[in-house]
């Protein structure tokens, strides 16, 4: 039902008494109580309450008005009804073509439901007329009373509330005060639990005595926003206005006990805050920010900005963790099932649990994870969190420029958002993830900062449990979090940033770690990838041996899972037409399916040469082979470099010219041949950038050679940084140099005697077939790779 129109108005009552039935067809009111002698407009659209007006006008036009307790209810029950309402007389009715009817009624009588006699299709109910209560004593304290009533009545009107004049005429005129009660109550516009209450008031004193207080009450909040309206009256614009229009309703919405919707958000905001778990500073900065929001427009820019710092505060995980998965047997069987070898880190991720295990609130370490392309550093990663059994969580800092990214972007700026680091934690839903910083050694910096100094902070356990993001402007803890970085190489790391991480080196892998992991983990993805069965191709060793050899060269397994993934592919077509069914790949098949080789063996110098030696070099890509040649021709000791060389590779060579000039007359060298000479140096390929320290003893063996002119061992190589004093310095990348010398078929190499201690990380094949000389000056380099004339 059953909306009420503005217009309530006091009607004459019916001429002569009228009787009123005992049982009488019931109607619903949703927002309304009527009162006797007064006339209201009503609109009726339920189905019952329809077929109660159709009923009341087939008789005697009567009809038994009940207000809902809950206005909501579209379907009320008899339980859902008051049950004192107003017996009213159907004055006019009017249909709607939509089906529902609008009427016209004028209340009679106040009356009690005895029972209801009748639910379907129409309520009815059994009644009993209750009397209008007779003033015996009108003395003082009426007279009062009525007289309180009148002037209330013109002092709400004088304050600015509508009461129509013809109200305020009959009002004034009225000689029964309870008639008065019934007429300043329909048009007060009071709440519908108070009218009730009046309406069902038998006590003639009482009756007036309530209708007294809801006018006090109407007037104080009248007289409020007179005053709201006095003090906020001056310097108003357009916003202004509207705020103060905003500000009276909040104004009166709490003195009446009612929340706005800002209010409700509010109230909201609080509750998440509560649940959140939030820091003493959080909760600080959400309380101090939640009280100017409550004063803000509700529609302002400045609101929408706080709302979002709001959302994203109270939800973080600032408490929520997930529990560890601290039993070492099941972590070890994760990660073995993960990855084949690397075993030094799979200890160090095992220590962390046993660690974590007996001091659950220890710190969390920093471990940086540097290695070639390609052997598993993001895989291991996911595989730490597995065996944890804590979330995962990876974010990118290859080409990151901006600090902001890390730090975020201050409340200030449009489209302020908080840094990478609060992001992924709010996506993981958990303060203790494991959380991955991919290509760390490929963060930039230009005019908006410097991110590898904004990652010191992130990435220092003193430090980290507060970290500060510059949207939220509130510290968060990160010393839960187990930081995984990843690099290539740590040359491009800044130094301080490096300093913090715990480096844990993964070299490149054998070729029998490569045909063991392909067996275990490269060739059921691909398989599967391709929709492939298991027992529909078989790969036989020698052809992982030809795609590692010949299709492939690299320190991880990339391309050869692409290459294993272009076979399988070409099985599948061979499958898909009928073909066949099963496949045995060999050497044979994998150069039918992929075509000649990429690679042919190095088989190194065919010959001993003069000023040609074989050097060994680190790559980003895992251990290479590198050739040096040195040339001598006649001229005024000029030194030439060739071969994109870096600045620490050519002051290499610098000092190896000093140090062939120094020691030359011990190995044939004439006298003043340098001054008579100019010499060029050339390292291919030449568009390939170089650059490192450990080439020493490679360029000066060449020098050395070409103006001896003795020829050097095709079957040495040698890494190795010189002094000018003659010493041979340790270097990096001996594993991967190693393994790069014995895949090209060189089993004499020379090393740095500082660098014995590195072949723990050697495989025990590799150990086997390599012929290690290890030397400490370069006396012993030249005697043992130059060849007598």
């Amino acid at each position: 039902m059953d909306d009420l129109s503005d217009l309530t108005e006091l009607g004459a009552p019916p001429e002569g008494p009228i009787a009123i039935p005992d049982v009488l067809p019931v109607m619903a009111l949703k927002d309304v109580v009527l009162f006797p002698f007064t006339i209201v407009p009503l609109s009726v659209g339920r189905e019952a309450s329809v077929r109660a007006v159709d009923q009341a006008l087939s008789g005697d036009r009567l009809i038994l008005l009940l207000t809902q307790q809950d206005p909501n209810n579209d379907n009320p029950t008899t339980d859902d009804l008051y049950r004192v309402g107003c017996v009213a007389a159907i004055m006019r009715m009017l249909k709607l073509p939509d089906g529902n009817i609008r009427i016209l009624v004028q209340g009679v009588s106040r009356a009690r439901v005895d029972y209801f006699t009748q639910q379907e299709p129409y309520y009815e109910a059994r009644l009993t007329r209750i009397e209008e209560p007779l003033l015996e004593d009108t003395g003082l304290k009426v007279t009062a009373l009525v007289r309180s009533i009148q002037d209330d009545l013109e002092r709400i009107g004088a304050l600015g509330r509508q009461i129509s004049p013809e109200v305020m005429l009959i009002a004034n005129s009225l000689d029964d005060p309870m008639r008065l009660a019934d007429l300043v109550t329909s048009n007060l516009g009071v709440k519908v639990e108070d009218a009730q209450k009046i309406l069902e008031c038998s006590d003639a004193q009482e009756r007036l005595k309530l209708t007294h207080a809801l006018m006090s009450q109407e007037i104080a909040l009248l007289e409020m926003q007179h005053e709201i309206s006095s003090q906020v009256r001056g310097e108003m614009d357009r916003s202004q206005r509207e705020f103060f229009l905003r500000q009276q309703l909040k104004a009166i919405r709490t003195e009446l006990g009612d929340a706005d919707d800002l209010e409700q958000e509010i109230e909201e905001y609080r509750s998440r805050a509560k649940d959140a778990g939030l820091s003493e500073e959080a909760r600080k900065e959400v309380a101090k920010q939640l009280k100017r929001l409550s004063s803000m427009h509700p529609d302002s820019a400045e609101t929408a900005v706080l709302r979002t710092w709001l959302d994203w505060i109270t939800s973080l995980p600032w408490s929520t963790t997930t529990e560890d998965q601290l039993d070492l047997k099941p972590a070890r069987q994760i990660l073995d099932e993960d990855h084949y070898g690397l075993e030094a880190i799979k200890k160090r991720v095992l220590e962390f649990l046993a660690v974590r295990k007996l001091k659950p609130e220890g710190k969390g370490p920093i471990l940086c994870f540097v290695g070639p392309p390609g052997v598993g550093k993001t895989s291991l990663g996911r595989s730490v969190a597995r065996a944890l059994g804590r979330k995962f969580i990876r974010i990118s800092l290859g080409g990151v420029r901006d600090e902001a990214e890390i730090r975020g972007h201050r409340r200030t700026y449009v489209g302020a958002l908080p840094g990478r680091i609060i992001q992924s934690l709010h996506q993981a839903g958990t303060s203790n993830p494991v959380f991955m910083l991919d290509e760390v050694d490929k963060v930039g910096a230009d005019f908006r900062g410097d991110p590898s100094s904004a990652l010191l902070e992130v990435l220092d356990p003193e430090q980290n449990h507060t970290f500060r993001d510059h949207y939220l402007g509130v510290s968060y803890d990160l010393s839960k979090v187990l930081f995984i970085a990843t690099a290539n190489v740590t040359d491009t790391i800044q130094a301080a940033f490096l300093d913090r991480m715990e480096v844990i080196q993964l070299s490149g892998y054998t070729e029998d770690e490569k045909v063991e992991i392909a067996r275990r983990h490269l060739i059921p993805r691909q398989l599967d990838h391709n929709g492939l069965e298991p027992a529909s191709v078989a790969f036989s060793g020698p052809s992982l041996h030809e795609l590692i050899d010949g299709y492939t060269r690299e320190a991880g397994l990339r391309n050869l899972e692409r290459q294993i993934g272009s076979v399988c592919r070409k099985v599948a077509v061979s499958v898909a037409e009928g073909r066949s069914n099963a496949r045995r790949i060999t050497p044979k098949t994998v150069e039918t399916m992929l075509g000649p080789r990429f690679f042919i063996p190095d088989a190194g110098l065919s010959e001993d040469s003069v000023g040609v030696v074989t050097g060994l070099a680190y790559t980003a890509y895992g251990g290479d082979v590198l050739l040096v040649e040195a040339v001598a021709i006649p001229g005024k000791s000029a030194f030439k470099l060739t071969g994109s060389l870096g600045d620490v590779m050519k002051e290499s060579a610098e000092a190896a010219l000093t140090l062939a000039k120094t020691l030359g007359s011990r190995y044939g060298v004439p006298d003043g041949w340098f001054d008579e000479h100019n010499l060029h140096v050339h390292v291919p390929s030449g568009a390939v950038p170089k650059d490192g320290p450990s080439a020493g003893i490679t360029l000066l063996s060449a020098i050395v050679s070409s103006a001896s002119n003795r020829p050097i061992r095709r079957d040495w190589a040698m890494t190795g940084e010189v002094t000018l004093r003659g010493e041979v310095l340790a270097i990096g990348g001996i594993k991967e140099k190693i393994l790069a010398a014995l895949r090209v078929g060189i089993q004499n190499i020379l090393l740095p005697e500082d660098n014995r201690r590195d072949l723990s990380e050697l495989p025990s094949r590799a150990r086997r077939q390599a012929n290690l000389k290890f030397v400490s000056r370069v006396d012993e380099v030249l005697d043992t790779v130059l060849i007598e004339k």
